[in-house]
């Protein structure tokens, strides 16, 4: 085991033990901020050792001047080499939610508000075993560096402990961090792959909160949110020109059955299991959505009204991540 890695894992442990989550924005200190010889490093300071030897025995005055001027190098570069790191200040980003299985995607922030450019600071999940992404901070600037974490389940998944280093400028040292942030992505179920269709029931003629039907053209009419691609009036769109105000057209239709779509746990099947009735009804939300079809949605005590759009959407997927408690 080479000194580096002995160091590391002390430092390592030492950080789990005494470093809990980091809300709000960090500043790297000086206490905060570890550096080892890299094993080039090492092997330079063998290269000094031996030039300095030979020097003595010959009475080589160049070849002091060289030694010290070597060495000197290197100690430029350690310092360097820590200033590179420390005096950041990091702060959490966005977490967006995702569906089980996909990555979720931790953005993080790199804040310099020194005068002093930071180049080549390696950012990755501790242990993670995966490449690290390199980023420049400028002068008095922010760099946005976004991790990926496989997925496995639903409920909120917390940002592992994160790693920053750099052996910036010549390498013959490394200095790093560890930095725990206090951000959480929500992961839906995964939706079934092949779903039964969904669950509307008739409700008589007229209006209804489902869609109505499509036997008798009506005319046409403003375009209002929610409305089907499909139904676009396009031969009006195009007499009209958008610059001086002329607004989208619907085609209208009257008579049909309506349709009344309630997505509702408690009518599955009981004998499913439970993840794939939650997974059934994240496929039926987005069915629902991308037909532009209202739907209703319950869920134990979660009941919602039938509605369209991204929110109403959000709220039922984030009530299918967290039933049962998940975390």
């Amino acid at each position: 085991m080479t000194a580096e890695t002995w160091l590391r894992k002390k430092a390592g442990a030492w950080a789990a033990r005494t470093t809990s989550r980091d809300a709000g924005e960090v500043f790297l200190g000086q206490r905060r901020v570890y550096i080892v010889p890299t094993g080039a490093g090492v092997g330079f300071a063998a290269l000094l050792l031996v030039l300095l030897i030979g020097s003595i025995n010959y009475s080589l005055g160049l070849g002091f001047a060289l030694t010290f001027t070597a060495g000197a190098c290197a100690l430029v570069d350690m310092i360097s080499t820590w200033r590179n790191l420390a005096h950041l200040h990091l702060a959490a980003g966005r977490a967006p939610s995702v569906f089980a299985g996909e990555e979720a995607q931790f953005e993080l922030l790199l804040v310099n508000r020194t005068g002093r450019e930071r180049y080549a600071i390696g950012v990755e999940f501790d242990g993670s075993g995966t490449a690290a992404h390199m980023a420049d901070v400028p002068a008095r600037g922010t760099a946005r560096v976004t991790l990926a974490m496989p997925t496995e389940r639903r409920g909120w998944l917390r940002s592992p402990r994160v790693r920053l280093s750099t052996r910036f400028p010549l390498g013959l040292f490394r200095a790093w961090c560890y930095w725990q942030p206090e951000l959480k992505a929500l992961v839906y179920p995964a939706p079934e792959a092949v779903a039964p269709p969904l669950p509307t029931s008739g409700a008589g003629r007229g209006e209804g909160p489902g869609r109505s039907g499509e036997d008798d053209f009506a005319g046409v009419r403003s375009y209002q949110a929610g409305d089907p691609l499909r139904r676009l009036a396009w031969r009006q769109i195009a007499r009209l020109d958008q610059e001086l105000g002329g607004q989208l057209a619907t085609k209208h239709f009257e008579g049909g059955a309506a349709e009344q779509l309630v997505i509702d746990f408690a009518l599955l099947a009981p004998q499913l299991d439970l993840e794939l009735r939650l997974s059934r009804m994240a496929r039926w939300v987005l069915d629902a959505e991308q037909r532009a079809l209202p739907y209703a949605f319950h869920l134990g005590a979660e009941q919602f009204d039938a509605a369209l759009g991204a929110a109403h959407q959000a709220a039922c997927l984030r009530a299918l991540a967290l039933f049962g408690g998940a975390r």
